[in-house]
């Protein structure tokens, strides 16, 4: 099963627009330190788009020698051509990889044959799949008798990524679903809410900035750590993630704030409101040195 807390590990950039391997160290440190249960490399908090193919691969073998077996790997690997989806998935095979985030294809909307042919294609690597269900960025929501059959007939299919915020989707496949794969939280303000339905942790883009409060909300179910930690979980997403996660983090001395086009930097008001939800927080709550 796959469960626990994963972030999806953004990618550092420097002035020039390179990637920041430096930063990038210092951000897989600050995961391994807090004792996450895995990363997630090249997610959308990744800008995964906008990376090129070498720069890809040198991401993923970077944090698999940094981790070094200390935490699963999940790697992202899905797009909206199978044929590519595939080839890219086998291209990432050398690096041992514990499953794939496979997000469910985009723009061109597949029907219901072609969405169960793509994950199997896929399944049949031998790796393990996250179903990533994302309908906010796909433009396309999967009935729970979908996704149900998917996992049937693609069996590499051992989890999904939920960040749908439909209630009722929700409990359905989690009621239907639970005992049979892990259901993981999409969205970092409903990981509470997901596992008192039988959730069973979650892929998280501002546990780049809080692992130590993910990891503790996963232990402990305590609504007390997430209502302190509320306000800057959701300044994380003033504008579109990752650019505010990499603000905070820039405020943090973790690595730079820089992006890559077509995303841009934080707007000067929302860094204002940043900066003033920062400000509420001591300094043990922020770097984790706090015991729950």
């Amino acid at each position: 099963m796959i469960t626990g807390v994963y972030p999806a590990l953004i990618t550092p950039f420097t002035k020039d627009d390179k990637i920041d391997f430096a930063a990038l160290d210092r951000l897989i440190k600050l995961q391994l330190d807090n004792k996450v249960d895995g990363i997630v490399a090249l997610g959308t908090t990744a800008e995964t788009p906008c990376l090129t193919d070498e720069e890809k691969h040198e991401i993923i073998s970077f944090i698999k020698q940094k981790i070094k077996g200390k935490c699963k790997l999940i790697i992202g690997a899905g797009g909206n051509c199978t044929k590519t989806t595939v080839l890219q998935a086998k291209s990432y095979l050398k690096y041992e990889p514990d499953a794939f985030l496979v997000v469910t294809p985009y723009y061109n909307k597949p029907n219901k044959s072609g969405m169960i042919e793509h994950f199997r294609q896929i399944s049949d690597l031998g790796i393990d799949i996250v179903l990533y269900h994302i309908p906010g960025r796909t433009g396309q929501k999967l009935s729970v008798d979908l996704i149900e059959e998917l996992v049937k007939k693609a069996p590499g299919i051992k989890a999904v990524k939920e960040a749908d915020y439909d209630p009722a989707h929700t409990l359905e496949l989690t009621t239907r679903l639970a005992d049979k794969i892990s259901i993981l939280s999409g969205n970092d303000d409903m990981l509470l809410q997901l596992m008192s339905l039988g959730g069973k942790g979650i892929i998280s883009a501002a546990a780049n900035v809080l692992p130590h409060v993910f990891v503790e909300l996963y232990k402990t179910k305590s609504f007390e750590i997430f209502t302190k930690a509320f306000p800057l979980i959701k300044a994380c997403y003033h504008e579109v993630n990752p650019t505010c996660s990499k603000y905070i983090l820039s405020k943090l001395g973790f690595c730079q704030e820089y992006v890559r086009l077509p995303l841009g930097l934080v707007d000067i008001e929302n860094k204002k409101k940043i900066d003033s939800v920062l400000a509420g927080y001591e300094r043990s709550f922020l770097f984790g040195e706090f015991n729950g």
